[in-house]
């Protein structure tokens, strides 16, 4: 039985780095970033925050994370965002 749990928990989990999504579509790039740990630590801070943010791709990432990842959040809260990534830069 504990298998069947794991199992289904990991099968949940929220992919981190969505790629060519169409739900993102209309939604606004914050910033960009080159690998995906650092994506997804920016993504968390602005959860933690309050906002709608999700790590987006056009392309798959290569086996070490790395390539051209946006961080979106929907176009109402852009203003917000931004002004939070200006200061924590």
């Amino acid at each position: 039985m504990p298998g069947r749990w794991f199992a289904k928990r990991r099968a949940s989990k929220e992919q981190s780095v969505l790629i060519d999504d169409p739900r993102l579509e209309d939604w606004e790039t914050v910033s960009t970033f080159e690998d995906r740990t650092t994506a997804l630590a920016w993504r968390d801070r602005l959860r933690e925050m309050g906002l709608d943010a999700a790590c987006a791709a056009d392309h798959a990432l290569d086996r070490f994370g790395r390539g051209d990842i946006y961080l979106v959040v929907p176009p109402g809260q852009w203003s917000r965002a931004n002004e939070i990534i200006e200061n924590l830069d």
